[in-house]
Formats: structure tokens, C-alpha cells, sequence
């Protein structure tokens, strides 16, 4: 069985975690996710984010910093057990294509960059074991961030522009 993780790690370690997410480098994510740690979200991001362990989560990191160059705020952190929520609010200028990936790992949208800034809640749930990272889930006001990006309500032109950034993306990821 394994030993219970005391929650004062578990609080530092999964804060740590999102804030490597925001700033970090590989060698950061290396020493506090687990080789088997699995991201929940990656359903819809980047074939690459899909794998487990260090390396998907730093693809996660590298595609959501070609999209946002952000911040991250931490509001509050929760401990039960080996289970941690950090609630978050990011803050953010959207400065690339925000592209959702199918279950396939196929471009399904794309939505062009605004230059509008954003500040988003979002809740974070980190699992730990032997002393690093092993799950990530995440909960999103995407419609909160939807609105403040211009994407909703949809104009003629931000369809027009979302329309032109799914065909480079297509183009570029040889699609």
C-alpha cells in the first residue's frame, strides 16, 4: 500500500506544478511529474500532449504559450489526501490560433489570434504519488473565455478569420 503524502507536500508540489505550467522549463516539469502522470484535458489538445509523463505535459506547456502569453494567479489550494484543486485565475493576451484537436488528433477549430487580454477562472485538480504529479484534470470557464476573446457572439469577419487560421493550421501540421 502506499504511504499517505503529507498535505503540506502535496499543497507545494501541485502549486509548484501550475506554476511551471505557466513558466517553467523541462527540466522543472522532469522533477515534479511522474514518468506515468496522465493529463485528462489532452482530448482535445495536440497529438503530442496525448502520452504520459514529463514529456506530454511540457508539449502541453509549449502548445497553450504559442497561443497565450499568460500569468497565472493562484487564489486557493484545497488538500484531501494525495489530492489537491488549485484554484486558479489566468491572465492573458491571446497571441496565436487557439486550436482544439478531435479524439483522432485532427484540427477540429481554430480561432484566430485577438490580441484581446483575458483573465479566466479555473480550477485544477492534481493527483500525487511517490512524490510527484501523476493526474491532471482541470476545470474551465471556457464561455467566460470565449466572451472575452470576441469569439461569441460570432461575427462574419471572426468567422472568416477562424476559417483562414484552420487552413494554415491544417497546412502547417501537413494535413
Amino acid at each position: 500500500m502506499e504511504e499517505p503524502v503529507p498535505s503540506d507536500q502535496v499543497k507545494s508540489l501541485d502549486v509548484r506544478s501550475i506554476e511551471i505550467m505557466a513558466n517553467g522549463s523541462r527540466a522543472d516539469l522532469d522533477a515534479v511529474v511522474h514518468p506515468d502522470a496522465f493529463n485528462r484535458e489532452s482530448a482535445t489538445e495536440p497529438p503530442r500532449t496525448r502520452g504520459r509523463g514529463p514529456d506530454a505535459f511540457y508539449h502541453r506547456r509549449m502548445a497553450a504559450h504559442r497561443l497565450l502569453r499568460t500569468a497565472v494567479r493562484i487564489e486557493d489550494v484545497v488538500v484531501e489526501g494525495n489530492l489537491a484543486v488549485v484554484y486558479t485565475i489566468m491572465k492573458g493576451r491571446h497571441s496565436g490560433p487557439f486550436v482544439v484537436y478531435d479524439e483522432r488528433g485532427s484540427i477540429d477549430q481554430v480561432f484566430a489570434p485577438t490580441g484581446r487580454v483575458l483573465a479566466v477562472k479555473q480550477s485544477h485538480w492534481l493527483r500525487v504519488a511517490d512524490g510527484r504529479v501523476v493526474e491532471h484534470w482541470a476545470t474551465r470557464d471556457d464561455l467566460g473565455q470565449a466572451v472575452q476573446l470576441g469569439w461569441v457572439p460570432p461575427t462574419p469577419l471572426s468567422l472568416v478569420r477562424n476559417a483562414w487560421a484552420k487552413r494554415a493550421a491544417r497546412r502547417a501540421a501537413g494535413m
